[in-house]
């Protein structure tokens, strides 16, 4: 069978040079934040365990070293899964007011169960109830009011926090039931494998997990996750399809709120003690959280931002400050956690910008 001439022009151009490897694991770290995040965690872990085997540690960072450190990964989580829902949500949806509505919701916990003798079930519903209040004045003011995200939750923020002091004149509510709640906190065996590994805080699995499986089935597998992508992507053409764009973020705001709710009766037992500044203390929780996010993918435009990455942002970020706090000594390793956490913060938003132009974003 003889080519036509055209199909002989065709044969004889020179093909496209398949990518090499290493351009195609240089794209796969900078298009997928998971990986990126997966081969980072993995840099750390070896990092600061050849740092412990070399003696430059003043302590073990080992396994149980790392378990024990996943108390304090479990608020960090849900709070950066709260500033996920907010920043997707889009025009330039943020909330610096998480940490002081953790402060406020934990006093009002702290009442209800260590002074008001409610049980304990019902001064979580009160909690979180609360918690969606404060976060539904947020989505006012942001959805509905339209201030811009930044102004509205730093209002906010000064005004939850003055409550969250004024109402107990600063004084933490350490009565015995809300002291004894510091085993929801405490490490555990984990069934049938657990005499091969060390033990977690059993927070890890009652309040980190559902966590992140609830607002994993909000975001990817319903309506509402839908829409809220849609208008953090473009609110102007999501309001032309027919999208209640208002509704839409004021939601986000609220579900931000319940999540604080639900951390400060962990950060209540973690502390053995509802206080007045458990969220906003030093530099807060709010900044953390919001780094968290951003190392984790999400797009601080919006319309952007997976769960996943989320989690193993919370994982590097706490086992990374777990190793610069056995690497100084004194106050110096908070103070390095600090320099840290600002690097973090400034190394996600160049990748992120990097990612959006060259590759168009990830996910």
């Amino acid at each position: 069978m003889t080519m036509t001439p055209h199909k002989a022009h065709v044969a004889n151009l020179p093909r496209a040079e398949e990518p090499s490897l290493v351009s195609r694991v240089v794209k796969a770290v900078l298009t997928q934040r998971i990986v990126l995040l997966a081969a980072l965690l993995v840099i750390v872990l070896i990092w600061m365990s050849a740092l412990g085997m070399g003696g430059y540690l003043t302590g073990s960072y080992d396994p149980d070293y790392l378990a024990g450190s996943l108390i304090d990964a479990v608020p960090m989580c849900m709070l950066a899964l709260a500033e996920l829902v907010v920043i997707v949500s889009g025009r330039g949806g943020i909330d610096l007011s998480i940490g002081a509505i953790v402060s406020l919701t934990g006093m009002i916990f702290g009442f209800a169960y260590g002074r008001w003798g409610w049980t304990f079930w019902l001064s979580v519903l009160l909690a979180v109830v609360v918690g969606g209040l404060l976060g539904a004045i947020n989505g006012a003011l942001v959805a509905y009011m339209r201030f811009p995200a930044l102004i509205a939750t730093l209002a906010s923020y000064y005004a939850f926090k003055s409550l969250a002091l004024v109402i107990t004149n600063s004084i933490p509510i350490s009565d015995a039931n809300v002291t004894k709640l510091y085993g929801i906190t405490r490490s555990i065996e984990i069934p049938v494998i657990g005499s091969q590994l060390p033990n977690v805080p059993i927070g890890v699995f009652t309040f980190m997990v559902p966590s992140v499986v609830v607002i994993w089935l909000v975001l990817a597998r319903t309506t509402y996750g839908r829409r809220l992508f849609a208008i953090g992507t473009n609110d102007v053409a999501a309001e032309w399809t027919g999208l209640n764009v208002r509704s839409t973020r004021f939601v986000a705001y609220v579900i931000a709120g319940v999540i604080a709710g639900l951390a400060s009766v962990y950060i209540t037992g973690q502390f053995a003690s509802a206080r007045p500044d458990a969220g906003t203390s030093g530099n807060g929780l709010a900044l953390p959280a919001i780094t968290i996010a951003v190392l984790g993918g999400v797009a601080i435009t919006g319309g952007i931002g997976r769960v996943a990455g989320v989690v193993l942002a919370t994982l590097l970020v706490t086992w990374l400050d777990a190793g610069i706090l056995l690497a100084f000594t004194g106050n110096d390793g908070t103070q390095f956690q600090l320099l840290a956490l600002g690097l973090v913060l400034i190394f996600a938003a160049l990748l992120n910008g990097l990612t959006q132009r060259r590759y168009g974003g990830s996910r």
